[in-house]
């Protein structure tokens, strides 16, 4: 297993003496993120357990390979084995996605040309930091399971790091990995009975609800003043990272390690029921945001009429944000409630043995 990979970096490091800034709407962005971190440490109750052959606690009928013909083949014990794996992988994936999120975040701090936009994309690396410190410790020790980074994901995240223009590693990080991915916690927070995934992608999602909201204005103002030329290299990039998105997700390295059918496995994950429905899902963060930047010429519509996800360009995505902002603030307080409860029960308890047969007794006496 790879251990270390290393891209030698492009481009330009970008001081500017003008400290003073316009950009009300992301001086506040700035400030709601310095106001909104967090220790993993403390928020998430790593007290709880995880059973590794069943992570989410999801229905049999939702894995994307159920109905198959290998599935079919597999007795109860594959079946959990089978389980651990894609979560591993799964959550592995997350995990080296968030590095790249911490890598591209920290090269726009060096190299975007405005204050405001360095300000902000400072916080957003401490919160990535956060991200993969959890996602590690949930892998390894919940799921006791790790898997590699992807070949598509990691021939994405190339493309964008050794691109040397500034928002390059912004577009394909921002918009296209963690779009994609912000979906999938999504998907992941509704289905799941399990405490401790539920608080997990809950927690990081209400901070990905500000790295959307930062990415759309920034690349939203820098992209209104770039030739028809430069728009169009950028929408080619675009085209060619959705295919690669929707291809990783066929998760071909689990059936490579467990010795599956590898053409009937992804004959299935292409074409499945479950798989085109979850493929479809995963794309209505990514599609709206790439039209509200002003990426959206007819090559881009068509690529995206080809994936069948063109419909979700009327998606809203301040709606979506402001819903996973709120989901984590329930959970926390729905938390402090339970705490709450608990601590009036040994309360009670305690009462009930101090005042209990033999105090009373003792005041006879």
């Amino acid at each position: 297993m790879e251990l270390a990979w290393n891209i030698p970096m492009q481009g330009t490091s970008h001081f500017t003496w003008e400290y003073d800034s316009e950009r009300e709407t992301l001086l506040n962005l700035y400030q709601k993120g310095k106001d909104k971190q967090w220790d993993s440490a403390k928020r998430i109750d790593w007290s709880l357990e995880v059973d590794p052959y069943d992570v989410l606690g999801t229905p049999e009928h939702t894995l994307g390979l159920y109905g198959s013909k290998q599935y079919s083949k597999l007795n109860v014990r594959e079946k959990q084995e089978l389980r651990q794996h894609m979560a591993a992988w799964e959550f592995s994936q997350f995990l080296h996605g968030e590095q790249g999120a911490m890598i591209c975040s920290a090269r726009i701090v060096e190299s975007v040309p405005d204050i405001d936009s360095k300000f902000y994309a400072s916080t957003q690396v401490m919160d990535e930091a956060r991200h993969m410190e959890l996602f590690s410790k949930f892998v390894k020790e919940k799921i006791e399971m790790t898997y590699p980074i992807s070949p598509h994901l990691k021939e994405l995240l190339g493309q964008a790091l050794t691109d040397s223009r500034w928002d390059m590693p912004y577009l394909g990080m921002q918009v296209l990995i963690e779009g994609l991915a912000l979906a999938a916690f999504g998907i992941l927070r509704d289905k799941t009975t399990k405490p401790l995934p539920k608080q997990i992608l809950s927690y990081i999602m209400q901070d990905e609800a500000r790295h959307v909201a930062f990415g759309r204005l920034a690349l939203r103002d820098y992209y209104k003043n770039l030739s028809s030329k430069e728009l169009a290299e950028r929408e080619d990039f675009i085209v060619e990272g959705c295919y690669l998105m929707r291809d990783r997700l066929r998760m071909q390295e689990v059936w490579e390690n467990l010795g599956f059918d590898m053409k009937e496995c992804m004959e299935y994950m292409n074409n499945g029921p479950r798989m085109r429905a979850f493929r479809s899902l995963l794309f209505t963060r990514i599609v709206p945001c790439v039209k509200d930047i002003g990426l959206w010429s007819p090559k881009i519509r068509q690529a995206y009429d080809d994936m069948g996800v063109l419909d979700l360009a009327g998606g809203d995505l301040v709606k979506l944000m402001e819903s996973d902002e709120l989901q984590a603030e329930a959970l926390d307080a729905e938390r402090r409630e339970m705490e709450a409860r608990r601590a009036e029960v040994h309360e009670a308890i305690a009462e009930g043995v101090l005042g209990g047969p033999a105090g009373a007794g003792a005041g006879a006496a």
